[in-house]
């Protein structure tokens, strides 16, 4: 009996044995199996697929369609709007040479300056907006659309001090842009900047896309060649050689700027762009499309300096920023307004003064008989006074 219980249970713990070994030979083998089958399904549906619209239907389109987002949207909207722009500009020289003055007298030479730029459409009937810098003083301007067609335009007028130009081809039922609203920018939303870097548009006929955020809104930069830039949006969307004149818009496809310059000590893109707000834009295309130009002919009467460290201190100032006015014409417009020489200007509406540069700069953003508020610091304390800017010759 003991012998038959020893043979039995040998027998029953072979068989486990057997079987665990059995199982785990199974399992592995359906493993190594379910591995592969992804790699060879894929291979299979790929080879199945004939083009992108069958492997669209097959595949989840919720994922297909997730590489369209409003940027892309807007970007096929808006480019249909955008121009490239070739300037030709006839400069005079007179020669420098004494031996070919004294024999030949005073020549003067014409050289001819090639330029380049972008432009943005704002209205079906061809007005197309610039920079002054770009076309202001340019003798001939073509304009080439999206289609290949070019035009050649006709400068309506151009504001250096602000660096806004405006032009119009002979042309109806055009794409445009609308214009948005430069109080409704928020910082860190989405921007897309387009134009013409390095001259593409003339090879493609396309305009190039570049997409950052809004860095920071109401900058005030130093003048450049007789131009203020005041209250400009800063962007980080890649602004470079031809882009200047194009469309800075924000995702839905609103014209909210126009790129207009970079900061770069080497020349290239560091991602610190600057474009002019819209609503200033809108103010300045009003008054070159009623008058070719803008008028600033009032004055002021007032003789400003920077405020230095030493009228700092004799005044016992915090800081450098204002101007000190050492000088008010009699009957001006200050005079009248009750500013008096020692005065520091520390602000004009809603404009901070920090310098006599931005002061000049700011001063052009107002009209003949305007009232500007300026706040005043005389004796310690701060007050406000209303000028008047009126015409020098009333």
């Amino acid at each position: 009996m003991d012998k038959f219980k020893t043979v039995f249970f040998t027998i029953i713990i072979t068989m486990l044995i057997m079987s665990a070994l059995f199982a785990f030979v199974f399992m592995q083998t359906k493993s190594e199996s379910n591995l592969g089958t992804p790699q060879n399904a894929s291979i299979a549906v790929n080879d199945t697929f004939r083009n992108s619209k069958e492997k669209r239907e097959f595949l989840n389109d919720e994922i297909y369609q997730s590489r369209r987002n409003i940027i892309t949207e807007t970007v096929a909207e808006v480019t249909k709007s955008v121009v490239g722009i070739n300037t030709k500009e006839i400069r005079q020289y007179r020669s420098n040479d004494p031996f070919m003055r004294y024999f030949f007298g005073d020549r003067i030479y014409n050289r001819e300056i090639r330029g380049l730029g972008s432009g943005a459409i704002i209205s079906p009937d061809g007005y197309i907006l610039t920079n002054d810098h770009v076309a202001g003083g340019a003798d001939k301007i073509d304009v080439t659309l999206t289609d290949g067609t070019r035009y050649e335009a006709k400068l309506i007028g151009s504001d250096q001090v602000s660096d806004i130009a405006l032009l119009k081809i002979d042309a109806e039922n055009l794409p445009f842009l609308k214009l948005g609203d430069s109080e409704d920018i928020i910082i860190g939303e989405w921007v897309i900047a387009l134009g013409n870097p390095f001259g593409f548009f003339d090879i493609n006929d396309k305009p190039s896309v570049t997409v950052g955020v809004v860095s920071s809104l109401g900058m005030n930069l130093n003048p450049l060649e007789n131009r203020y830039y005041l209250n400009m949006i800063q962007t980080d969307a890649a602004i470079n050689n031809g882009n200047s004149g194009g469309p800075l818009v924000n995702s839905i496809g609103e014209l909210i700027g126009m790129n207009t310059l970079i900061y770069s000590q080497s020349g290239g893109n560091i991602g610190v762009g600057f474009a002019i707000p819209i609503n200033k834009i809108k103010r300045i295309v009003a008054e070159l499309k009623k008058d070719g130009k803008v008028d600033r002919d009032f004055w002021t009467g007032l003789r400003i300096q920077n405020v230095d460290e030493g009228i700092a201190n004799y005044y016992g100032l915090n800081n450098t920023n204002g101007v000190i006015v050492t000088h008010v014409w009699e009957n001006s417009p200050a005079s009248k307004s009750g500013i008096v020489p020692g005065d520091i200007i520390l602000k004009i509406d809603e404009f901070i003064i920090t310098d006599d540069q931005i002061i000049k700069g700011v001063l052009q953003e107002f009209r003949t008989n305007q009232t500007v508020s300026l706040n005043i610091l005389r004796d310690g304390k701060e007050i406000t006074k209303k000028m008047k800017l009126e015409k020098q010759n009333d």
